[in-house]
């Protein structure tokens, strides 16, 4: 007797990229991360699609919000290529190649003001619950 297997459904890479950037700041969001932008840059620069920016109040939550995210994405199988930065020094970024995620303190985020540097570029408007 033969077995009918339903068939895999493709998932466009638009689509995987979109279920990315949700995992990515799900997982960012959980570990409260506030003030959380997703910049689309598609088109404005060659070396990413999409930047996330989020703020951590304290250095173990930085470190959280690093750890989080870092391994949640390798679990899916978008592992990291690079990451730059230390735990004390305000500023981590986590490099996925399509997404680069930035985690800052307050008074580095307000000093390098990357959301001003982006403003032009659009945000990805997904539908967060912080």
């Amino acid at each position: 007797m033969a077995t009918l297997v339903p068939k895999k459904q493709e998932v466009s890479e638009e689509e995987r990229f979109e279920a990315n950037l949700y995992k990515l700041a799900d997982l960012a969001l959980e570990k409260k991360a506030k003030d959380l932008k997703i910049y689309n840059v598609n088109g404005l620069t060659v070396t990413t699609d999409a930047l996330v920016i989020c703020t951590a109040t304290s250095e173990p939550q930085v470190k959280a919000v690093f750890s989080a995210v870092k391994e949640g994405m390798r679990e899916i199988g978008k592992p990291s290529i690079y990451t730059e930065g230390g735990y004390n020094d305000g500023w981590l970024i986590i490099d996925f190649g399509d997404i680069l995620f930035h985690i800052f303190r307050e008074q580095a985020r307000e000093f390098y003001d990357l959301d001003g540097l982006w403003a032009d570029a659009p945000e990805f408007k997904l539908d967060l619950k912080p």
